[in-house]
């Protein structure tokens, strides 16, 4: 018996825990993305979409699960075919509408929450499905739909003789390619009415010359606003939209008076007397949020002091609403009151708050919260009572796993102070010297920080520090920082780049400044390029669907002429120094960091001609540089791209890296 108890004992002593690894690339395979939370009208549960990677990592299986607010249960699947996503409920929370691609294209199916197979209620055989929405006493749904105007029934299958067509695109409005859409065809959003019981579909709206969207019954069932810009610009890049009203008494439609400029995302309050919505005088104006009253036509202006741009507005009953917004790193949930004119914090001044949804009552509210550590999940709130968590899918993959935190800090400039961020290398220790990576964000609006980033912790888990900064041009810190970057790509934004790698280098020792690296994409690739032009102090760099030639990327991206001249305060034949100055292309000759160059061959936003412009430039003045074109792959490779080629796009980075001493 002693023996047997010493055995025992002694292989209590060689029982090892397992201790947590770090981040790797192929980590993403494994990762559930929840997405678009909708609780119920009672706010007894939460409809969610749940998407995973298919085993042969080219696709990702979306399916709808249910989760109550009540009771610690797991989530119950809803749907097995892999293929569903934009979970509705109907008024009175009997039903649950959502999109599907279980059969013939994309279609509009019902599922009875009391049991039950969903069924399809839409036949759509010429038309996509944009968006859609509930009536008030459900019995019918809006859709946006995207449809050729002159089709009198989007259901109706193409004849054979309109089956044979010539394969052309014929171009004659500036708007005509999108990324991951490709080349335009004649299809406009227009709006139309299904009846549930029926089935029968019916026009409200649709036109050729414009797009009409963001519609939303009022809360009383008499009419539906929706935003169109409908000026003969409409299709040529407009910053005018308007809000119009379709009365459903008698198929009227009348615009309502916004203050000129661009109207968009109206919302109703609960007595269907008011409509809050986004506004922009100009490009390079604030965005406002603003208070239309039906009864006069008065316009005020809310919230003017707060300088920030809200999203997902949700009224709270006549006199509050609840918005999100980019703030110094975080995106909180903000509770406007409209009597004060006055906005607060009210939920996670930490982390990144999206997809709010509310109850009927407007006492219950869901949605989705994440931070550097945690990827998106379900939390809860019923009235003031704390936040629970209601979903943990990637609990048990994160508790193998060791997340490094961001450190936020501030750095000095001429105009005054940005926010930076750093996140250490996996097991630091004390002594040792480790690489960095400046990563440089798109836009030059958006904002990064405390959201999920498994890019980020790849490249900790690596060895690697990594630093970042919401430089002038960004959202989240005002007007005034946003807008600074105007006409000045490769200006400001560069030096604040700049400014928070000498400041996270001055703070801290155990960084090795002969082994710093860069990468970055859209804008963050058109900053590597710009930055491998104005300094040799990289050891390597990988740009990423980057612009290196501003003159060539005016007339090939998908935006308008007028967009990028706004942004370069004028034509290129206006100021065309300003566009050549300010393109990497004219310094390639200094160039002499490694570089690896990433691209798409579908992006439209910079087409893979930037990057070829980049390697044939660094080629001809002999820089070793590599090119690797993902196939098929657009301009958001980086977020929704074939899962193997995402992934195969973070090796590709951390390889070039190790490649060059890192």
């Amino acid at each position: 018996m002693l023996r047997i108890v010493m055995g025992w004992l002694l292989l209590c002593c060689f029982v090892v825990v397992a201790q947590p690894r770090g981040m790797q690339a192929e980590d993403y395979y494994n990762f559930v993305f929840v997405a678009d939370p909708q609780l119920s009208p009672d706010g007894k549960n939460v409809a969610l979409v749940h998407s995973t990677i298919s085993e042969d990592r080219r696709k990702r299986h979306s399916n709808l699960y249910l989760v109550a607010t009540e009771s610690n249960s797991a989530p119950q699947q809803l749907t097995f075919t892999n293929s569903d996503r934009s979970p509705r409920w109907s008024p009175d929370g009997r039903q649950l509408a959502f999109i599907s691609g279980r059969g013939e294209g994309q279609q509009l199916y019902l599922l009875p929450m009391s049991g039950g197979e969903a069924r399809a209620i839409t036949g759509l055989k010429q038309a996509a499905i944009r968006d859609f929405s509930w009536s008030p006493d459900g019995k019918q749904l809006l859709l946006t739909l995207m449809v050729d105007p002159a089709l009198a029934d989007p259901a109706k299958p193409k004849s054979n003789s309109e089956q044979a067509e010539p394969d052309i695109v014929v171009i004659r409005n500036a708007l005509y390619k999108s990324n991951g859409g490709g080349y335009l065809n004649e299809r406009r959003s227009a709006l139309w009415l299904l009846d549930v019981e029926t089935k029968q579909l019916t026009k409200l709206t649709g036109d050729a010359r414009w797009h009409d969207h963001s519609a939303q019954f009022s809360p009383d069932g008499k009419h539906i606003v929706f935003a169109s810009d409908r000026s003969a610009e409409a299709l040529e890049g407009s910053m005018q939209q308007d809000l119009y009203l379709y009365q459903l008494a008698d198929g009227s439609v009348k615009r309502v008076d916004t203050l000129p400029g661009q109207a968009s995302s109206p919302q109703w309050s609960a007595n269907s007397r008011q409509l809050l919505y986004q506004y922009q005088a100009d490009y390079f104006t604030p965005q406002q949020l603003v208070l239309h009253q039906l009864a006069d036509s008065t316009n005020t202006v809310v919230a003017a002091d707060w300088d920030r741009n809200a999203s997902s507005m949700q009224w709270l009953g006549n006199e509050r609403v609840l918005l999100t917004a980019d703030h110094q790193g975080a995106r909180p949930l903000f509770e406007l009151d409209l009597r004060r004119d006055q906005t607060q914090i009210r939920l996670s001044a930490q982390g990144s708050i999206s997809d709010v949804s509310l109850s009927a009552n407007a006492r219950q509210l869901s949605y989705l919260w994440q931070d550097e550590q945690n990827l998106p999940e379900v939390w809860f709130q019923d009235g003031n009572k704390a936040p629970r968590q209601l979903t943990r899918f990637n609990q048990a993959l994160l508790s193998e796993l060791a997340l490094q935190p961001l450190q936020s800090f501030w750095f000095e400039h001429e105009q005054g102070k940005s926010q930076g961020f750093l996140l250490k290398p996996l097991g630091w220790q004390a002594g040792k010297a480790y690489p960095l990576v400046l990563n440089i964000k798109g836009g030059p609006g958006g904002m990064w920080g405390q959201q999920w980033f498994h890019e980020f912790q790849m490249m900790a888990a690596a060895g690697y520090a990594v630093v970042f900064t919401n430089y002038r041009g960004s959202t989240g810190y005002g007007f005034a920082h946003q807008n600074a970057v105007h006409a000045d790509y490769g200006g400001v934004d560069y030096q604040d780049n700049m400014a928070v790698l000498d400041s996270v280098l001055a703070q801290h020792d155990w960084l090795d400044p002969s082994r710093l690296y860069i990468t970055g994409g859209s804008h963050g690739g058109f900053l590597t390029n710009w930055a491998t032009t104005q300094t040799n102090r990289f050891k390597a760099a990988v740009t990423q669907r980057s612009v290196s030639n501003w003159l060539s990327e005016a007339g090939s991206q998908q935006y308008p002429p007028n967009s990028m001249q706004r942004e370069f305060a004028g034509t290129i034949w206006q100021n065309f120094e300003l566009y050549w100055g300010r393109s990497p292309l004219k310094y390639a000759d200094k160039v002499t960091t490694p570089t690896l160059i990433i691209h798409s061959t579908d992006d439209h936003i910079t087409p893979i001609g930037q990057g070829e412009e980049w390697f044939y430039a660094l080629k001809a003045n002999q820089v070793p540089v590599e090119m690797v074109v993902f196939k098929g792959e657009n301009h958001s490779l980086s977020r929704s791209g074939t899962p193997v080629n995402l992934v195969e796009r973070l090796k590709r980075i951390l390889e070039w890296f190790e490649r060059h001493g890192g």
